[in-house]
């Protein structure tokens, strides 16, 4: 029996990745898949900052992938292998597949597998419910090799590839003398075993004799069919059934729906698929690939059964800050060092929180417990990650135990804590080629408190010269910022990493008001000078939401 392959599972941090979200991501991929090699893949959910592409480059690890939903798609749910057919195929023989796959939709094909049209089973029904004139069989160039197979018949004379493309279809009942009156070029004839009508039917240039009741044609109508260039094919059927069944034998392109089908891809997402089905008829759809080529069916049905994508989410667990469509995920775990925030699972999860300066100290001490050995990549990943978050141990969020594992990371990794953190630090402070929004988004994150949503970017840097173009270059995107996000008000941090100082900037009816109600400062210039802070998690945001909470 086949082994179901396991779905892969995305560890991923939160939207505007720092250097923890990523590097904790890596490094707990790489953990979980000592036990489930393979299974666990880091992914980021948005652009890197140039601190954290300087610590992947130095220690020689590719970007994880990037994705920016994760809400359920077309691919993740069960797909009906229903096979494409050719729009040569009777309508007889494709009303024998629906049976066979007890399916009400068939997909016409061409021979690299293009979407052509469908056919379903109203379609049929309407084919043999409708009165069509007795040219139909002509008018839809059918092949007599499906006249063959329709009657289940035999080909005496003639080439059963060729199609019937001219001429009506004529009961051959009556004597020669009245045939003679209503037989034109090119007709096929539906008649019994009689040699004067068929000798008739020939002499008046039929395309196709079909000769109902098994009988024995005799040599010289078949060689006299021959000299004619007609085809001549015998069934067991008699005259009355052959002629009510050869309709059938039409090929299903002349039927199927061609125009304005309605497709979907395997990338589409499932919250766009089902309103989409919701307003039409249909009971099933085709699924494109991404080269428009046919994969599957789908139905409303399957919506129902739909294997949802699974994730395990590090450094964040507010909703507000996780990849978009995490409300259609499967969050299996959760690891991180902020407050609990607003993020709901459907099922009991994994949860490891704790009061420490950095996800990355966790994942240390996970391996740790599970006695897995951590190799000098993974070492200098950690170590940078928890350098970034407490801002080379200045941060009041970082603990004795940061400081402590982070040491020790650094002697395997082989480098100098402080020479590594003033180059990462360097590296992210290189702001001159970004534009406002790259350098905006690139630690920012949202926050509601009473009804009232508002985000929070920070920057760090070494000198204030560096931080002074930040703010000449942020203060006029900050208004844009906040419609962008549909927030009330929009806070920057300009960390100083030195002085251990955030000079912040704000807009916002509320902004500057909030400010001087949670810390006793009053605006200078352009800043608000908060002396000291330079946590936005253990500083800023619980004296906002205090603040908040007053009011």
């Amino acid at each position: 029996m086949a082994i179901e392959k396991k779905k892969k599972v995305w560890v991923v941090g939160h939207k505007n990745p720092d250097t923890d979200s990523i590097c904790a991501a890596i490094a707990y991929a790489n953990l979980k898949n000592q036990s489930d090699e393979g299974r666990y893949e880091a992914k980021r959910a948005g652009e890197l900052n140039e601190e954290t592409k300087y610590v992947l480059k130095t220690f020689g690890v590719k970007s994880p992938g990037l994705i920016t939903d994760v809400g359920a798609q077309v691919k993740d749910i069960e797909i009906r292998k229903t096979p494409g057919v050719s729009g040569k195929i009777s309508l007889k023989r494709a009303w024998e597949m629906m049976k066979e796959q007890n399916v009400v939709t068939l997909p016409v094909t061409d021979g690299e597998n293009n979407l052509e049209g469908l056919i379903i089973t109203g379609d049929i029904a309407t084919s043999y419910m409708d009165v069509y004139d007795n040219s139909i069989l002509s008018r839809a160039k059918t092949q007599y090799q499906n006249i063959v197979d329709t009657l289940e018949g035999q080909l005496l004379c003639g080439n059963e590839h060729a199609y019937f493309t001219k001429g009506k279809v004529v009961v051959g009942s009556a004597n020669p003398e009245t045939m003679e009156q209503f037989l034109d070029d090119d007709d096929l004839v539906i008649m019994g075993n009689r040699y004067d009508a068929q000798v008739c039917a020939l002499e008046c240039n039929a395309s196709c004799l079909i000769i109902a009741g098994s009988p024995q044609v005799p040599k010289s109508i078949i060689k006299m069919a021959a000299e004619r260039n007609c085809v001549v094919i015998t069934t067991d059927y008699d005259t009355y059934t052959a002629a009510r069944l050869v309709n059938q034998s039409m090929p299903i392109k002349f039927f199927m729906r061609r125009d304005q089908l309605v497709t979907f891809e395997l990338e589409e997402y499932i919250d766009d698929v089902r309103e989409i089905m919701s307003k039409e008829k249909h009971r099933d759809f085709p699924v494109l690939d991404t080269d428009g080529k046919y994969v599957g069916m789908i139905s409303r049905r399957n919506l129902l059964n739909m294997k949802k994508k699974q994730l395990i989410l590090v450094d964040h667990n507010e909703k507000t800050q996780a990849v978009d469509g995490i409300g259609g995920a499967d969050i299996l775990e959760i690891i991180d060092h902020h407050r609990i925030g607003s993020l709901e699972t459907m099922s009991p999860v994994f949860f490891r929180n704790q009061p420490l300066g950095c996800t990355a100290t966790i994942i240390y001490q996970m391996y740790r417990e599970q006695n897995v050995e951590i190799n000098k990549t993974i070492a200098g990943l950690l170590c940078s990650a928890i350098l970034s978050d407490t801002l080379m141990y200045r941060s009041p969020t970082c603990t004795p135990l940061d400081k402590a594992v982070a040491e020790e990371l650094a002697g395997i990794a082989g480098i100098n804590t402080e020479e590594h953190a003033k180059a990462m630090f360097q590296a992210g402070s290189d702001f001159g080629s970004k534009t406002p929004e790259e350098i905006f988004y690139q630690d920012f994150k949202t926050f509601s408190q009473n009804g009232v949503d508002f985000g929070v970017g920070q920057i760090s840097a070494m000198t204030q010269d560096e931080l002074d173009q930040v703010r000449d270059k942020l203060l006029p995107y900050l208004r844009e910022a906040m419609t962008e996000r549909k927030i009330e008000m929009v806070f920057v941090m300009l960390t100083n990493i030195i002085e251990e100082t955030t000079y912040l900037i704000c807009e916002g009816e509320h902004a500057d008001e909030l400010v001087e109600k949670a810390f006793p400062v009053h605006k200078e210039g352009a800043y608000h000078v908060l002396r000291g802070v330079v946590s936005r998690k253990k500083q800023l945001i619980p004296m906002f939401m205090s603040a908040m909470q007053d009011q």
